[in-house]
């Protein structure tokens, strides 16, 4: 028995292969909260609250910032697989520490929440980095948010940390990314800019827990299921890079990135009888451009990338998957005042097709040589801009499966306000993007205080 299916999707959203029925729990810098992590909380909040107030003299500009949010998500088909019908329950408080003094930048972005459904307390450093800036070039250390290319929920050169049940569950869109800990160095010569980035800390992707959503799982029966992430090592140190500049009016970019897929792939204990499955993360490199600027009286986007399956270039490995090419058209415009439209077209091209027909065991469903996509956004503003209107959706020509995401959002006043929004899936079949989705119809309410 061989497999050819990885756990979970590309470009952004879980497409093909198992989701693994991972136990309760978070990944990357999520702790559960014991004596000694709430004694760390408090320590920041005072620490926090002594330097806003008492800011010592060698601190020029100190900060204090954050809000509390209340997150809920409802099922509008069914429920949970584990029985719930809550997809999302919790309250959460966010500081945000922002520090200056002469070259020196220091900011810290830390969430404590209650999770109704696990029902626990957590805390979550989400940002936490040193800046240092010269005259040209300037130095980040720590966990940060990268955010590379331009595709509007299409990631291509984004090939940094994403939690896809935020999104699919009704967080606020901030919560897609996730922070990365490593190094940031950018050069500014004059002739363009650089950026290089290192990353000795591996952090995967987030999907959905197999407790709250239903997914697509072709062997349910295995549940005995292990994860295995790259050590920590100096071979292992992922690496980026990002050339840009201005040419003719239009911004352009170049990327390169050495790594490990975020998504994993599976590996039976036994080809023939498996009783165990091990998750892994095949190695990865990935070369792309992109380019933006005005046209058509709007915006036009254009990105482009070569995703090198460095383990296995001939599509040979069923455990493996195949090298792609993946390429994105987008354009914006502003069609009257305070209402815009986005379209998207993305497409994914897989590489050594024959080799990856002939490899893939029999029962398993077949992805195609060509994955499309095509994405709408329609953003309109009202009552001076207080009321927001918007709507977003998926939909997949090749495979015909679609995610729509209509949106109100209302500011009462400049440090409170609410959104209410629904998650829809459907079309394709039970092992497309979308499709595996079709059981998790919610709705969401997020209501935040700013302060």
């Amino acid at each position: 028995m061989t497999i050819k299916h990885e756990i979970s999707p590309v470009p952004s959203f879980p497409k093909r292969g198992i989701i693994p029925p991972f136990v309760k729990g978070r990944l990357g810098g999520i702790l559960q909260i014991n004596a000694v992590i709430a004694l760390r909380l408090l320590a920041v909040i005072i620490a926090c609250f002594f330097f806003t107030i008492y800011p010592p003299a060698y601190a020029a500009e100190i900060s204090l910032h954050g809000f509390l949010q209340g997150n809920y998500s409802t099922d509008t088909s069914t429920s949970n697989p584990d029985g719930g019908d809550f997809k999302l329950a919790e309250e959460r408080l966010q500081l945000k520490l922002d520090a200056t003094k002469d070259s020196f930048h220091l900011f810290l972005k830390t969430d404590a929440y209650y999770d109704h459904i696990d029902e626990e307390p957590e805390l979550e450093l989400r940002e936490g980095y040193l800046d240092f800036t010269a005259s040209k070039w300037d130095l980040r250390v720590g966990r940060q948010v990268i955010t590379w290319g331009l595709g509007d929920l299409v990631f291509i050169n984004d090939v940094f940390p994403k939690d896809y049940e935020a999104f699919f569950a009704g967080r606020p869109l901030e919560y897609l990314k996730k922070g990365a800990d490593g190094v940031k160095v950018g050069m500014y010569p004059g002739f363009a800019s650089f950026e290089l980035i290192a990353i000795p800390f591996f952090e995967p992707n987030h999907f959905p827990d197999s407790k709250r959503f239903w997914m697509f799982d072709p062997m349910p029966g295995l549940t005995d299921r292990e994860r295995e992430k790259p050590s920590v090592t100096l071979e292992n140190t992922e690496v980026a890079i990002r050339a840009y500049r201005d040419i003719a009016g239009f911004d352009a970019s170049l990327y390169f990135y050495r790594g490990f897929f975020r998504q994993p792939s599976v590996m039976p204990d036994n080809p023939l009888t498996p009783s165990k499955l091990t998750l892994f993360y095949p190695k990865l490199s990935e070369y792309g451009a992109s380019l933006q600027g005005r046209a058509l009286d709007g915006v036009l986007s254009l990105e482009a990338g070569y995703y090198d399956s460095r383990r296995d270039r001939k599509g040979t490995d069923p455990m493996m998957p195949n090298s792609q090419t993946r390429f994105l058209i987008g354009y914006q415009r502003q069609i009257w005042e305070d209402f815009t439209l986005g379209l998207q077209y993305y497409g994914e091209y897989m590489h050594d097709y024959a080799a990856y027909k002939s490899s893939l065991p029999a029962g398993f469903p077949q992805e195609r040589r060509l994955h499309e996509l095509v994405t709408v956004r329609l953003t309109q503003f009202l009552l001076h801009q207080t009321l927001r209107l918007s709507w977003f959706s998926f939909w997949s020509p090749s495979d015909g499966d679609y995610l729509m995401n209509p949106e109100v959002k209302y500011n009462f006043t400049d440090h409170i306000w609410a959104a209410v929004g629904a998650m829809s899936f459907g079309g394709g079949n039970q092992a497309s993007q979308f499709g595996q989705l079709d059981r998790n119809d919610n709705v969401y309410l997020q209501v935040r205080y700013e302060f």
